[in-house]
């Protein structure tokens, strides 16, 4: 049988990126769909992604990954120092201004004037 690590290692170039190891192993553990819903992206993405075949932003994937299961964190000036996959999920509320709560609102000002936002 082959495993999502075993898929990793045939199609990228050595050595494997240790975030690719590290989602590949979480591939393992739980169903892709889990593990793009845990990072923010789709199974379809995470399947690309251990074929080396995802074209899209792959710095965006590998910060998620980092936040979601290898400690990195960031420092927002709302929530101070937080994971980078919370960072990316505000970023991506912060592109619609919904005025549910004071704390969706300082997000919503703070994210759309931080120099990580991807703002796409």
């Amino acid at each position: 049988m082959t495993t999502p690590l075993d898929i990793a290692r045939a199609h990228w170039p050595k050595p494997l990126p240790d975030w690719v190891e590290v989602l590949a192993n979480k591939c393992a553990d739980m169903t892709q769909r889990e593990v793009g819903a845990r990072i923010g992206y789709s199974a379809g993405m995470v399947s690309q992604l251990l074929r080396n075949r995802y074209r899209g932003n792959l710095a965006a994937i590998e910060e998620a990954v980092r936040g979601a299961w290898m400690g990195a964190k960031v420092t927002c000036p709302v929530m101070g120092s937080i994971p980078t996959t919370t960072c990316q999920t505000w970023q991506r509320k912060a592109r619609t201004f919904i005025p549910t709560s004071n704390h969706r609102a300082r997000m919503h000002r703070a994210c759309n004037s931080c120099p990580r936002n991807e703002k796409g």
